[in-house]
């Protein structure tokens, strides 16, 4: 390792005689690791290889010169000629110490460039010939070059004031010398550069120009330097002002107990302790709050847990412990404001009335708790807002969709940093009473997971015998929810845990038929589409053929969303036209929404026909309302396998299973062979595969399409029929009964086949769209196919090809054929 020092001239040689003074021809060579050694440059140096000691010695015994040479690697123990830079500096060791370990220190001083010309030996110490690095001489200075001097002598001087190193002897020395160069090789030697910077100002032979090079890694040097400086002063900065605002402040508390004066945090804990009395809280909560506050009164107001204290009393003193607003209960006007905000739902309003009246009669009864269950776009959350205008209460709405931290609903225990309540107490905060209609969405898309189960957490919030003493975690107080009405809302009842569902009254909100939502239209979605566009109640006139052609060809939804977003298209249209300069009014027909909106999405029902083999319509139940299902069955030469395809679910699957075998046993019914399947494979499928289908109600429109294909009768194209099938052919009762109908009426179905056992539901279906469909009840699929099937086959079914065994049967020598059957390939 080799240490710089102060930049001085050597003290027994001045450096004028030893520049005079000529130089050897050849030198020892002495490689140095880490440092690039420069002219008037004095460091100590200490000397390990042997080949190094070799070199020292060998100097020593001569006139004490050697050939100062830089690594270009450092790590290389045994230099060789290419490890080596070619240029360096010709030193002089002033003096050496040998040293116990048995290597040498030494004093150098470096006294001109010389580059290697040749190499003259290797060991035991290299020796290389010389020459003089020629270096231009500075006649005379001009004034750039005394300003460029300038400039690196205040640069120096301050970089040296920056480390505290600047003295006046550094300065004077830094004054004295005129000549670029050896100014350059002054800073330079002082500067922390890397080898190959320092390497390359070694080897530039105008002094000017070594000059510049110097004052550009000044500069870097500087603004290093000013970081550094600047850092620590604001580190030493900061631990004094904490230490300085410590004392103060005990001063100034000092002060003002002399003086008897309330400092003002005690006058704030004052008054959170006259908020705290006066919020009227339970034995319990009380004895806690007030503990937690005495704490705060003994903490320093800068402790890290007087904030989360303060919080947390903050929290409590907020919360509507005993607020509540007052109930309305004139019935009339609560009737009345449902049948403004919502068309229909009679079963729904009856209910809030209900409520109602018995709130009237009996005022300390238990807020119910509704599960609105439906398909998406029905209104169950602004039926939820209805119903809190209704009461005269708050309304309060979380959604928990995609929930799975417990926390979400018990809140954090203020353990954690950043600690807060769960969103039921933060939604009693935000309404600021403790009797608000409380609306919890989706609660059939609540997820669990390691963090815990919201489900679990949800039965203590809606439990009527749990939830008057509700415990968050952050708060670990009893908070009464039993003046709370919850309201939850679901798509699907089958995602609902069982436990949660119990607690619960679920009432059904299924579709509107297309005359329902031209009324909901007309009475509420154009009004405030119109409103929201900019548009006046005058400028706009949409016919009800227009509304339905919307509806038909644009719609295919239980709900309305969609339907109010095609309304809001033609409304933003329109107002265009307004904006563009059109004063209107614009009526829209049925004529003009093609123009508005486009090509329809849906295509209008084709005229029903006689209907096609194998092909039954189906209904179904989905989380956005009923469906219509097309199952399709077709036969193909084979060896009696069934494909399935359509991605259907298990349960679907073995329906397909029984169908086929109801079907096979009664062959002789249906006019076919016992063995009919032997030489033919059934293909069925259920279109859309890319949606998964699943179900019990799909076993009667399977069975009757594998009979169609079986028999070659069509199916009706009119009737659509819903129902689960055993072996023995008995129909099996489904639900959702309601949507299905809506369904067959959207799609244009005259009749549809329904259990005996359902018939008692019908009552739900709207008495317009049981006035529009053909309600019959079937109790067996003898009942179905009597209905469902045209009764006359399309064609005959192609009789079958011999079979393999068959075939090799009839080649045997002498082998007779097969005697036919009274009947056979004939179809009945």
């Amino acid at each position: 390792m080799a240490k710089k020092s102060s930049p001085s001239p050597p003290e027994n040689v001045p450096p004028e005689e030893m520049e005079e003074a000529p130089l050897p021809e050849t030198l020892p060579l002495l490689p140095v690791r880490d440092v690039v050694v420069f002219p008037y440059m004095i460091l100590p140096l200490f000397v390990a290889r042997d080949h190094s000691i070799a070199a020292v010695e060998a100097a020593m015994a001569r006139d004490q010169l050697v050939f100062l040479a830089a690594q270009r690697d450092q790590n290389v123990e045994h230099p060789a000629a290419g490890d080596l830079y070619e240029v360096g500096s010709v030193g002089m060791v002033m003096r050496q110490l040998k040293l116990a370990d048995g290597r040498l220190k030494v004093l150098v001083q470096g006294l001109t460039r010389a580059v290697i010309s040749s190499w003259q030996r290797h060991k035991p110490f290299m020796e290389v010939g010389i020459e003089p690095l020629d270096e231009r001489e500075e006649t005379e200075i001009s004034v750039e070059v005394e300003a460029l001097m300038r400039s690196v002598r205040e640069a120096s001087e301050k970089i040296l004031a920056l480390r505290g190193l600047l003295s006046g002897d550094v300065m004077a020395i830094l004054n004295s010398v005129e000549e670029p160069g050896r100014l350059a090789d002054m800073v330079a030697s002082n500067l922390r550069l890397k080898i190959e910077e320092a390497q390359e100002i070694l080897e530039e032979g105008d002094p000017v120009e070594r000059l510049k090079k110097v004052h550009e890694h000044l500069g870097k040097e500087l603004e290093v330097s000013t970081m550094q400086a600047k850092i620590q002063s604001e580190a030493k900065e900061e631990m004094t002002k904490s230490q300085r605002e410590y004392f103060l402040r005990e001063q100034m508390r000092a002060i003002r107990r002399e003086l008897g004066d309330a400092d003002e945090r005690h006058q704030e804990l004052m008054d959170l302790r006259q908020a705290l009395e006066n919020k009227g809280l339970a034995e319990e909560a009380r004895k806690e709050a007030f503990k937690q506050l005495g704490r705060l009164e003994q903490m320093q107001p800068e402790a890290a847990e007087a904030n989360i204290l303060r919080t947390y009393l903050d929290w409590i003193v907020e919360l509507p412990w005993n607020e509540s607003t007052k109930d309305r209960m004139d019935i009339a006007r609560a009737a009345r404001i449902l049948d403004e905000d919502h068309y229909d739902l009679k079963k729904v309003k009856e209910r809030i009335l209900e409520y109602l009246a018995v709130r009237k009669l009996n005022p300390k009864m238990k807020g119910p708790i509704l599960c609105f269950l439906g398909p998406p776009g029905v209104g169950k959350t602004s039926l939820g807002r209805s119903i809190a205008r209704a009461l005269g209460r708050k309304f309060v709405r979380m959604s928990l969709g995609g929930v799975r931290d417990e926390a979400e609903i018990r809140g954090h225990r203020r353990t954690y940093i950043g600690a807060l309540p769960g969103r039921i107490i933060q939604g009693l905060k935000s309404a600021g009473a403790n009797n608000p209609v409380f609306m919890i969405d989706e609660v059939d898309k609540v997820g669990s997971d390691f963090r815990g189960d919201p489900t679990s957490a949800l039965l203590e919030v809606l439990d009527p015998e749990q939830n008057f003493a509700f415990s968050d975690h952050y708060l670990n107080l009893p908070f009464d929810l039993s003046k709370v009405m919850f309201i939850t809302t679901a798509n699907m009842e089958d995602t609902i845990p069982e436990a949660l569902l119990d607690r619960m009254e679920v009432i059904e909100l299924s579709g509107y038929t297309d005359e329902d939502k031209i009324e909901i239209a007309r009475s509420h979605i154009l009004p405030r589409q119109i409103k929201e566009n900019g548009l006046k109640p005058g400028q706009v006139s949409i016919s009800d053929g227009a509304i339905m052609e919307a509806i038909r060809g644009y719609t295919r939804e239980a709900g309305l969303r969609n339907l109010e977003r095609e309304l809001a298209s033609i409304c933003r249209k329109l107002a265009r036209r307004v904006a563009e300069g059109s004063k209107g009014p614009f009526a829209v027909k049925a004529a003009g929404v093609t123009k508005l909106l486009g090509v329809p999405k849906f295509l209008p029902d084709e005229e029903k026909g006689e209907g096609e083999v194998g092909v039954a319509t189906g209904l179904a139940w989905t989380a956005f309302g009923g469906e219509v299902l097309r199952v399709e069955a077709s036969l193909v030469e084979g060896k009696g396998n069934l494909t399935i395809t359509g991605s259907l679910g298990e349960i679907m699957k073995e329906s397909v299973q029984a169908a086929l075998s109801f079907a096979r046993s009664r062959a002789r019914q249906f006019g076919l062979k016992a063995d009919f399947f032997d030489d033919l494979d059934l293909h069925l499928h259920v279109p859309s595969g890319a949606i998964p289908k699943d179900g019990p109600s799909a076993g009667i429109t399977i069975t009757t399409a594998m009979v169609s294909a079986f028999t070659g009768v069509p199916v009706k194209e009119d009737v659509a029929m819903t129902g689960e099938v055993t072996l023995t052919g008995k129909v099996l009762p489904i639900g959702g009964l309601k949507e299905k109908a809506l369904a067959a009426l959207r799609a244009g179905i005259k009749t549809i086949l329904v259990p005996a056992k359902n018939q008692k539901e019908v009552s739900e279906i709207p008495p317009k769209v049981r006035r529009a469909l053909d309600i019959r009840f079937v109790s067996h699929v003898d009942q179905v196919l009597e209905v469902a099937l045209t009764g006359k086959p399309k064609k005959k079914r192609a009789p079958a090809k011999k079979t393999k065994a068959k075939a090799a049967a009839a080649k045997k020598p002498g082998a007779k054929a097969p005697a036919k059957k009274p009947g056979a390939g004939k179809k009945k």
